[in-house]
């Protein structure tokens, strides 16, 4: 492919790879991610999405070198609780091959300094690839019910501010908003035991559970437990999203200078 093919063939917008769910809908294996990710991703974000499907199965993680960043979005499903040692006989709707997929790239995304947003249950997926460990189910283990979600409610309600977390000073949510208190919407059966000793803890629920954490010595890879896709119209949303388009902007730019470095040579 000659420069100006090549050229062409170039997207101005960083590429950023969004993690899929693996479901049934109506006897249909397939692959899915909610409209209202991609929607944030390209409108706040200024990005350019593309799914990551829940199928593969090589350890060969190359096809990262294809995007400027990466999105773990809430799904409907839990991560297998024997992901992070423990053994339940609670019913729960699992997806294996997201497991697989998703604990497999966030290392490897984390150590090649990758922009990532992993969010619910993409949080979840985060603390336990670097090591942490789960609650499957929060509730059992005496957390507040401010964090159930209520599928009877419609979407507008279902997805309302529900309580305050408490943001780490001088960590990234904390230098987003300036604030020290934001009230979230975070819906969730699962939730973090132990944080991974990789994770920075960036919010915490009045309850004492963890809902979000960043990477450590990374420009951003943050999690969060509540759902900011929903919510768009205010601060921190807006604010975290766009951060993470910034993230993925710098590190396409560090990408083509080391291609236009290496073409030179």
């Amino acid at each position: 492919m000659n420069k100006i093919t090549q050229h062409a063939y170039e997207c101005n917008r960083p590429i950023v790879g969004v993690m899929c769910d693996r479901l049934l809908i109506e006897d249909h294996d397939s692959h899915t991610v909610k409209h209202s990710y991609l929607r944030a991703l390209v409108l706040i974000a200024g990005v350019y999405p593309v799914l990551i499907p829940a199928m593969l199965t090589e350890e060969d993680n190359s096809y990262l070198n294809a995007f400027d960043g990466l999105l773990f979005p809430g799904g409907a499903s839990n991560v297998d609780p024997l992901r992070y040692g423990e053994h339940t006989a609670l019913p729960m709707l699992s997806d294996h091959a997201r497991d697989h997929v998703a604990l497999n790239l966030l290392p490897t995304a984390a150590a090649r300094g990758i922009p990532v947003l992993a969010i619910c249950r993409g949080f979840q997926e985060m603390n336990v690839s670097l090591g942490g460990t789960l609650n499957a189910d929060i509730y059992a283990a005496g957390r507040q019910e401010y964090h159930r979600e209520n599928p009877k409610e419609d979407l507008v309600s279902r997805y309302r501010y529900k309580h305050d977390v408490e943001l780490t000073e001088a960590v990234i949510l904390h230098r987003l908003t300036g604030k020290t208190h934001v009230r979230v919407n975070s819906l969730h059966n699962q939730g973090v035991n132990r944080i991974a000793d990789r994770l920075t803890i960036e919010a915490v629920a009045p309850d004492g559970l963890v809902e979000a954490a960043s990477v450590k010595g990374h420009p951003f890879a943050v999690g969060i437990q509540w759902h900011p896709e929903a919510v768009l119209d205010d601060g921190i949303s807006t604010a975290l999203f766009k951060a993470f388009g910034d993230a993925c902007h710098d590190y396409q730019a560090i990408r083509r200078q080391k291609r236009l470095g290496n073409q030179a040579s």
